[in-house]
């Protein structure tokens, strides 16, 4: 299928499987950030892409994505023109009876897919198949550059339909952090053979010689042979030499490289090694063993990119001479013109980075996963003194546990405290902690309604936020196409 060419209405040929050989054959110097929920959005994939770097959209969320989107009236049919290419026309069929509002919802609350379950309904993995069909295939169309999904190891019951969804679209990589995804190259190798793949889902205090298996068939979503389809790269996101070891001698199948994160990503960080010590803001402090040996990871002989901090003129240049093949670069970008960050926000942000007068703060408490969570202050924030009820109805981020019945259960440190606490949870392990999963769709448009109040937003960022004054030059906006502009410049030479 080639990108950008129309098809008549539900018809689809398989993307061409890629060869075992690098696929990305000049390895791209920049890769674009996987950022927030569709922050990295298929507008900015695409515009990234079409420069010759490697533009990802994220992959987290991407269901609800869509059909809130469906919801809004899918302005420019973007939408609907990528779903006439899936090749499962009552999926199609199916979401657009159930969620597209061709006027849109004028002011009323989103109607939600169901939350997750282990061996839930088929139909509900097929919107999830259907969603990241739909994003890598824009994301893809009208060019011939290269496209990554970028995934959240932690969040795990999606991750399977999300992968073959993009699959399915000819997604040329797969990035994952947040965890340790030793297993899921044996899954891509399985789906682009047509075979199904099984990922362990982990429960919170489980023995662990108990596992139970997430699992995917294509061959229950086809009448015929399920398809041969390209097999993409596999980046791990790391934040240790000794993570790139394990994944690259005992992954169950290929890894074609790593991107090396350091604290100052923003969105999640890992947490520091050590015992935990604060900075007077109460921020979690980082010391050198949170300090990646890059000589340990050359030492494995596959491609690495440096990523946190890395959006500054004439650091692709530092990494380059480190031995490193590129840059990931995700702030820059995300304040950029074609990213999901809604624009009010957007513009509200960098009017203050302009002025010198927004912070960033890394958040130990706001995640309920426990991971740090970087957080963006300023002035302005629309979010600032509101109270949010605590609700959980998307829940992407709960913790599987078993319950004294033996049956799994289902919780999240975010979600009402007193129903935390029936399910095992702690009020420590609640205080201060935020949902991400409806904040996050806040920040780009996306807010939910509840009664007389609306969802508000949590904005996120690396650090290099406040440095954004150097890329702006007096503008109040400025295009993806500038950031690459900016990063790939000789060290000195000013941005357009």
């Amino acid at each position: 299928m080639r990108p950008g060419k129309r098809m008549s209405p539900f018809t689809y040929r398989f993307p061409r499987p890629v060869s075992r050989k690098n696929p990305l054959m000049a390895l791209p110097q920049i890769i674009q950030g996987g950022m927030g929920i569709a922050v990295s959005n298929w507008r900015l994939a695409n515009a990234v892409a079409r420069r010759g770097q490697l533009g990802v959209v994220s992959g987290t969320a991407l269901d609800a994505v869509f059909v809130r989107r469906l919801q809004d009236g899918d302005e420019g049919g973007h939408l609907r023109r990528a779903m006439e290419h899936f090749p499962l026309p009552e999926v199609v069929r199916d979401a657009q009876q159930r969620f597209f509002l061709p006027g849109g919802r004028a002011g009323a609350p989103y109607k939600d897919l169901t939350m997750y379950r282990l061996n839930g309904p088929a139909k509900r993995e097929r919107v999830t198949m259907l969603a990241s069909f739909v994003e890598v295939f824009l994301a893809k169309e009208g060019h011939d550059g290269v496209v990554g999904i970028n995934l959240l190891t932690k969040i795990q019951l999606p991750t399977l339909a999300t992968l073959y969804g993009a699959m399915l679209a000819g997604v040329d990589a797969v990035l994952m952090g947040a965890g340790i995804p030793k297993e899921v190259p044996a899954a891509l190798d399985g789906f682009a053979e047509g075979r199904p793949a099984s990922l362990k889902f982990e429960v919170e205090g489980e023995a662990p010689d108990v596992a139970e298996r997430m699992r995917l068939d294509p061959a229950n979503h086809f009448a015929g042979n399920p398809p041969t389809l390209g097999r993409p790269l596999f980046f791990p996101i790391i934040s240790s030499s000794s993570l790139a070891i394990m994944l690259a001698r005992k992954a169950s199948g290929r890894v074609d490289g790593f991107i090396i994160e350091g604290p100052t990503a923003g969105g999640h960080n890992a947490p520091p090694r050590g015992e935990k010590t604060f900075n007077e803001r109460g921020e979690p402090l980082y010391g050198p063993r949170d300090v990646v040996d890059l000589e340990k990871v050359k030492e494995l002989g596959l491609p690495f990119w440096l990523a946190g901090g890395a959006g500054r003129a004439g650091y692709l240049k530092e990494a380059l001479a480190a031995g490193a093949a590129g840059i990931q670069v995700g702030t820059l970008f995300a304040f950029c013109d074609e990213s999901g960050f809604d624009s009010g926000i957007k513009a509200s942000v960098l009017s203050h980075v302009a002025r010198g007068e927004v912070e960033v703060f890394t958040d130990a408490n706001a995640s309920p996963t426990g991971f740090p969570f970087k957080v963006v202050r300023w002035a302005d924030d629309p979010a600032k003194g509101v109270e949010r009820e605590r609700v959980c109805d998307l829940g992407y981020l709960r913790t599987a546990y078993r319950t004294p019945e033996g049956k799994l259960g289902y919780r999240c440190a975010s979600e009402p405290v007193d129903a935390y606490i029936k399910k095992g949870g702690t009020a420590e392990a609640a205080e201060g902690r935020r949902c991400l999963c409806n904040a996050l769709l806040a920040d780009i448009g996306h807010a939910q309604v509840r009664g007389d109040a609306v969802e508000p937003p949590l904005i996120t960022s690396g650090d290099d936020l406040v440095q954004l004054g150097d890329l702006l030059k007096g503008r109040t906006s400025y295009s993806a196409a500038d950031v690459l502009d900016y990063l790939l410049a000789p060290e000195g030479t000013p941005p357009r």
